[in-house]
Parts: C-alpha cells; structure tokens; sequence
C-alpha cells in the first residue's frame, strides 16, 4: 500500500504566525500613512498570500491600490517579514509530537501554503521543520493556488504521492475548498486564522489538537472517505 501523504497548510494550521503577519503587514501600509490593522482583522486579510493580504487591508480602510502601487509595497513587506524570522512564530501545541509518531508508521508529509513559496521555505527553514516534509509549495509554485484542486494535486504529485491516499489539513475555507475540489479528505483545525466557525466549512473531520492527529485517525478518514461526486451519484 502506497504511504499516506498529509498535506498542510501553514500560517494558521502548521505555525501560529499572526504576530508577524500583523507586524510586517502594518509596517508594509505605514508606507500609505495609513492605521495599523489588528489581529482581529486577520482573519479577513490572510489566505491569499501577501499581495491580496495588503490589497485588503488597504481596503479594509477605504484605499485601492492602483496595479503599479502594489510591487513596491510587496517588497517593502517581504524585506521586512524576511528579516525578522521567525520572530514570535511558533509551531502549534503538539505538532512536532504527532509528526514523530505519524512518520514512524509510514506517513510522509506536504506543506502547501497560499505564501509565497520562497517564504514559506525561509520560515521553515529558520524553524529547523524543512527537513520533515518532502515537499513545499507556495503561491507561486504553480499557475493556480487553493482552493483550485491543481495546487493541492500538484503538490501530491511533486511529492510522488497518491490523491487516493492523501488528505488536506488546514485551518480555514481555502484549505476545505481545495480538498474538496481535489476529490480527498480534509482536517480542519479551529485554532487558525478563519473568519467563520471552522464547522460552517464542512471538513471530514475536525481536530482541536494536534494530539488527535494519530495515525489510526488519518487511516481512518482515508479508509472511509466517499468524493461529493461520487457520493451525488450513488
């Protein structure tokens, strides 16, 4: 039997990154004198990546950005969220734990995150987590990102795994999305950044912990696991 590949998101689900999101995100906009943003409006920014996250927060008070004004904002937060990893981030409560016992049963491990890829590494990098995932996939790995179902599959493939024994794990609706769209199962985790109750989004399953990611659990869910398209047709 091909070896289970679980596949992460990463701000919100793999890493509590909110400190320094809001940090670079608000002395990226000090640049447009304009207010910092809090962690109560990063539910609404984040998931997108670091260009939409800044168009919002523009947004978020009143200022479109013309097409030009954006690529110097993007590398004023980049330099700045660059230079201070990993700052106060930290991986969840659990994670590291779960990822030994999973990996000493068989399972292999993704991470495919909406962030720019290069930053994605960076952080992982500085974190000392490269090394437990065969595969990280950014923003722009590839011409489409969550919820599209290439990302999700492109990262599968890269990792030379099996969509019929793979499952998403993420913390908010483009994580659930792209699973769905994708034809496997997915985890949801609460303590992330959605901006809706993590049920709303109808995952597999959901885990409050990473203590409960066991591998009988994710066997399981793969084991039992029926696409919507097939579901529909029966």
């Amino acid at each position: 039997m091909t070896p289970a590949l679980i596949v992460f998101d990463l701000d919100g689900t793999l890493l509590d990154t909110h400190v320094d999101l809001v940090e670079s995100l608000n002395h990226t906009i000090e640049a447009l004198d304009l207010a910092p943003v809090s962690y109560d409006d990063l539910t609404h920014l984040v998931g997108h990546g670091a260009k939409v996250m800044i168009e919002r927060a523009c947004k978020l008070q009143g200022l479109k950005l013309e097409p030009e004004a954006l690529p110097p904002l993007l590398d004023r937060f980049i330099t700045h969220y660059t230079k201070n990893m990993p700052g106060k981030t930290t991986a969840y409560p659990g994670l590291e734990d779960a990822l030994d016992t999973l990996k000493a049963s068989g399972f292999r491990f993704a991470v495919c995150t909406n962030k720019l890829e290069g930053l994605a590494k960076t952080l992982l990098d500085r974190l000392n987590l490269t090394h437990r995932f065969d595969v990280i996939t950014g923003g722009d790995t590839f011409a489409v990102r969550k919820p599209d179902a290439g990302h999700v599959l492109g990262t599968i493939d890269k990792a030379g795994g099996d969509p019929g024994r793979s499952i998403m794990i993420g913390d908010s609706v483009n994580d659930i999305l792209v699973a769905r769209n994708a034809g496997i199962p997915s985890i949801a985790v609460p303590f992330g950044y959605s901006d809706v109750p993590i049920e709303q989004l109808n995952p597999t399953h959901i885990i409050s912990h990473f203590s409960e990611l066991t591998p009988e659990l994710v066997e399981g869910i793969i084991r039992d696991f029926v696409p919507a398209t097939v579901a529909a047709a029966q």
